[in-house]
Order: C-alpha cells, then structure tokens, then sequence
C-alpha cells in the first residue's frame, strides 16, 4: 500500500516505523529536514521537505497515487486542510486527519463526507 504521512514528529515517526516495517511504501513529509534525514537513515521510506497542505508538495510526495494520507502534524488546521487537497485534486481514497482542538470536534457532522 502506498501511503503519505505528514508529521515527522513523534506520531508521524512512529507510524512511519510500523508501516514501514509492514512492507508498505511510505513518503513522510515535514519541514524540517534534519528529522526527515534521521527517520531516513533508520527506515527504508520516501521523504519529501514541505508543508504537507500544499499542492506540490503532495504531488511530489506522490499523492496522484497514494492509497492513502494520514495527516498527523501539531496543526489541525494544515491536518484538514492536506486531507480536502488530497480528496479534491487527488482523488486520494483514505483520508486520516488527526483533529485534536475541541472547537472542530464539537460541531456534529463537520467531517461528514
């Protein structure tokens, strides 16, 4: 399975490790290299510098492809926002966007397809 994860921190790192090891293809995107050339020098994976909500950084992270996007940095918002990118101009079938402020989780149905 080809899959994105954006977030290089302790949740994206971590998820990176599992699936990696699950023989599945993995592209993690982040701004900060130094974190990106660490986790690819103890993983077997892709890793793409750039801001995971912006169009040609997914693109270049393979998103035409993927499988499947989980969004997991610190911001919510760029979380929600990379998951709409991906539906919208990639089609990308499995959207995963880690929401964590209340203020989006109250509203019923705001994630609703």
């Amino acid at each position: 399975m080809k899959i994105i994860i954006l977030g290089a921190g302790q949740v994206g790192g971590t998820l990176a490790e599992h699936l990696a090891r699950e023989e599945n293809d993995i592209t993690v995107v982040d701004t900060d290299g130094e974190r990106l050339r660490e986790l690819h020098t103890r993983l077997d994976i892709r890793t793409v510098v750039g801001r995971g909500s912006y169009p040609m950084v997914l693109r270049q992270a393979g998103c035409e492809d993927a499988d499947m996007l989980i969004a997991v940095t610190s911001a919510d918002e760029v979380n929600m926002i990379a998951c709409q990118v991906a539906h919208t101009l990639f089609r990308t079938p499995t959207k995963i966007a880690r929401v964590r402020a209340t203020a989006y989780l109250t509203r019923k149905g705001l994630f609703a397809h």
